[in-house]
């Protein structure tokens, strides 16, 4: 049985803990109140991720999302969702060092509904989740491939591929957890190291391109529904063909107007 299959109360960091080991939890971004509300029901996270440079503004990767966007976005997707933990991916360049980024998430909390922070990195961010975490701000972290460091990383690397690199994230994640993260994204890894990692850790672990081990899995909605027709991962299973559908659809509508059998008297008063 679902863990809020009797009502849909507000999920929050308390709640999402306790799907560790008994459900698996469903996470999808959103960037508007339309979308958000059409998840709201279902899914337990919604994450208002920097992917909407990508997949919202043409861009080539997140790395020139702003405050401003996100902050305009997440209390879009707020106003749309009020059941879901709501997390607010904190754009690159925004937390570099602690001040910076406790004033930033102290934003985020005025400013939005937001629930939680996500930021990149591993026990190089540690100092950073701890003092946001002390601070009363909640933090899950990401690590693995991060699309924040693709540049400086030369591109999309998949992650624990060598036994050195698998205890370099295993010991990431661990450290995180100590520092204080609710929950640790993994991207681009191994499935076999993901589900280590996700076994030694008592916070959830949420997925993405890292195996069915994880506690949770995420997608970006427009890779999963088919809309963002620019590549596809191999780790997104597209759910339907929304590119397809839309504009199948918007052929009918422009058929009908140039015909002049829309609007018929049927759509008239």
């Amino acid at each position: 049985m679902s863990i809020h299959s009797q009502s849909r109360k507000k999920i929050t960091v308390k709640s999402i803990a306790k799907y560790k080991g008994k459900e698996k939890i469903a996470m999808i971004t959103a960037y508007d109140a339309l979308f958000a509300n059409l998840f709201e029901e279902q899914v337990d996270i919604i994450l208002v991720g920097d992917s909407l440079n990508m997949s919202f503004l043409g861009k080539n990767d997140t790395l020139s999302a702003t405050m401003d966007q996100m902050i305009y976005h997440t209390k879009a997707v707020c106003a749309g969702a009020k059941s879901p933990l709501i997390i607010f991916d904190m754009p690159f360049g925004s937390y570099n060092t602690k001040k910076e980024a406790l004033k930033n998430a102290n934003r985020v909390y005025k400013e939005t509904c937001a629930d939680a922070i996500k930021i990149e990195g591993g026990q190089d961010r540690a100092d950073i989740v701890e003092h946001l975490s002390k601070n009363g701000i909640a933090v899950i972290s990401h690590i693995g491939l991060m699309p924040q460091f693709v540049r400086g990383e030369g591109g999309y690397i998949v992650r624990g591929k060598t036994p050195e690199d698998e205890a370099k994230l295993l010991k990431d994640a661990t450290i995180l957890q100590e520092a204080g993260a609710f929950a640790i994204l993994l991207e681009g890894i191994k499935s076999e190291v993901a589900t280590k990692i996700t076994n030694e850790l008592k916070v959830p672990t949420i997925g993405i391109g890292a195996g069915v081990g994880c506690d949770g899995q995420v997608l970006v909605w427009s890779d999963m529904f088919g809309f963002f027709e620019e590549f596809k991962p191999k780790f997104v299973k597209q759910y339907m063909q929304g590119a397809k559908l839309i504009r199948e659809a918007l052929s009918e509508y422009v058929e009908d107007v140039k015909s002049g059998t829309f609007p018929s008297d049927e759509y008239s008063y």
